[in-house]
C-alpha cells in the first residue's frame, strides 16, 4: 500500500485509499519530514485494520477547552489551568481545533513575551494548551499534536532559587516565631508537606500520634495521597499545639481563630514578620520543603525515597522502581532527625552564646 503527499500553500496534505476510496487529509505542518511521517502512520493503521477516520467536525477551543476544564478534578488545579485557558481564548479566539497550528503557537508565545510575561507563565499556558491537544488527537479530532513542532521555552535562567534554610537560621527562626509559626515551620522542615493544601489543611484526625505518622488523603496528585512519619520533635511539638488549640476547638490543626469550621488559607502577614524579627531576608514558605529536600539528601537518603516521602508525581521513578514501604519512609526520617540533631550540636559547639 503506498500513499502520495502534496503541498498545499504552506502546509502539506497527505492522500491515501481507505476501502477503495481516496482520501486527502490535511496535516497541518509545513515539514515534509513530519508529513511524511504521518502517512507512515495512517498507511500502517489501516493495513493493521485500526484505521479511523479523524471527526469532520471538530469543536472549537471555547468548547473543548470547558469540556476539558470540566474534566479537571483537583478544585485547584482547575482553577489553575482555566486562568491558562483564558489567555489561549484572547490569543486563539475560538478556533477550529485544526487550526492550532505550529506557526500559531509560536505566534502565541512571541506574543506573550512581548507583553512582559515570565517565561515560566508561558510555558504553564503552553502545557495546559499541548494537555487538550494530546486529548484531541487521541480522540482523532485533529490529524497530529503541532506541539511535535513546538518547543518550550527556556525558563532557567528566570527561575526564582529556593533560600534552603540553615541550621542557625532555623534556631533564630524558631526562637522568635510566634506559636502557629514556629509549629507550622517544624511540621514542613521535619515532613516536606506542601505549605498550603497539606500542611494548612491539614485535620487533627489525619495526625496519627500513636504511630508518628500524618495521613495525606487529599493533595495536587495522586502520588500526593500517602502516609508519612514523623519525627521525634514534630510529634511533640503538635501535641503540645493540640493541647492548646485541640479538636474540641476545630478539626484543623491550624484553623481561623474567627471562623474555626476552616482552616487557615495562607500566612501572608504573620510570616514575613517572623523572618522579619528572625533577621533573616524574606522567602517563602513553600521553600521549608525545599530545605526538607535538601537535608534528606545531605542525610543519605535516595532520592526514590525522598521523592515518595514528598509525594512527588514522576512517571519514571514510580515505574522503575517499587514503591518506598513504612520502613523505609520511617528509616528515612530518622535519618533527617539524626543529621539535624548533628548539626544543631555542631552548630552549639561553634556558638556556645546560642546554648539556653
Amino acid at each position: 500500500m503506498s500513499g502520495t503527499i502534496y503541498k498545499r500553500g504552506k502546509n502539506w496534505t497527505i492522500g491515501y485509499t481507505v476501502d477503495g476510496e481516496q482520501r486527502l487529509e490535511p496535516t497541518g505542518t509545513s515539514n515534509k519530514r513530519l508529513a511524511q511521517k504521518i502517512l507512515d502512520i495512517r498507511l500502517a493503521a489501516i493495513v493493521e485494520g485500526r484505521f479511523r477516520l479523524p471527526k469532520s467536525n471538530p469543536p472549537q477551543l471555547k468548547q473543548f477547552s470547558g469540556e476539558f476544564l470540566d474534566s479537571i478534578r483537583h478544585q485547584n488545579t482547575r482553577k489553575r489551568y482555566a486562568s491558562s485557558v483564558a489567555n489561549l481564548r484572547a490569543h486563539f479566539g475560538d478556533a477550529k481545533l485544526r487550526e492550532i497550528s505550529a506557526e500559531r503557537i509560536d505566534e502565541f508565545k512571541e506574543s506573550r513575551l512581548a507583553s512582559k510575561v515570565r517565561t515560566a507563565t508561558v510555558n504553564r499556558d503552553l502545557a495546559v494548551l499541548r494537555q487538550m491537544l494530546k486529548i484531541a488527537e487521541r480522540k482523532r479530532l485533529i490529524t497530529f499534536n503541532p506541539f511535535r513542532e513546538v518547543e518550550m521555552l527556556e525558563e532557567r535562567k528566570e527561575r526564582r532559587q529556593p533560600h534552603i534554610l540553615t541550621y542557625a537560621e532555623e534556631e533564630t527562626l524558631l526562637s522568635v516565631a510566634e506559636g502557629l509559626i514556629r509549629i507550622l515551620a517544624i511540621l514542613i522542615l521535619d515532613t516536606g508537606l506542601r505549605s498550603g493544601r497539606e500542611a494548612l489543611a491539614l485535620k487533627w484526625g489525619d495526625v496519627d500520634f500513636a504511630n508518628k505518622s500524618i495521613r495525606i488523603k487529599q493533595s495536587k496528585t495522586f502520588a500526593g495521597i500517602r502516609s508519612v512519619p514523623m519525627s521525634t520533635r514534630c510529634a511533640s511539638e503538635l501535641m503540645r499545639w493540640r493541647e492548646q488549640v485541640g479538636p474540641e476547638f476545630s478539626q484543623y490543626v491550624f484553623a481561623n481563630p474567627q471562623r474555626p469550621q476552616i482552616h487557615l488559607r495562607d500566612v501572608r502577614r504573620a510570616w514575613p514578620k517572623s523572618l522579619k524579627a528572625a533577621g533573616i531576608e524574606f522567602f517563602w514558605l513553600y521553600d521549608l520543603r525545599h530545605t526538607f529536600a535538601s537535608r534528606l539528601t545531605e542525610a543519605g537518603v535516595s532520592p526514590i525515597f525522598v521523592a515518595q516521602i514528598m509525594g512527588h508525581a514522576n512517571p519514571n521513578i514510580l515505574q522503575t522502581y517499587a514503591k518506598a514501604n513504612d520502613e523505609y519512609r520511617r528509616a528515612a526520617i530518622c535519618s533527617l532527625e539524626a543529621h539535624r540533631e548533628a548539626q544543631c550540636e555542631k552548630l552549639k559547639s561553634q556558638h556556645p552564646q546560642m546554648i539556653q
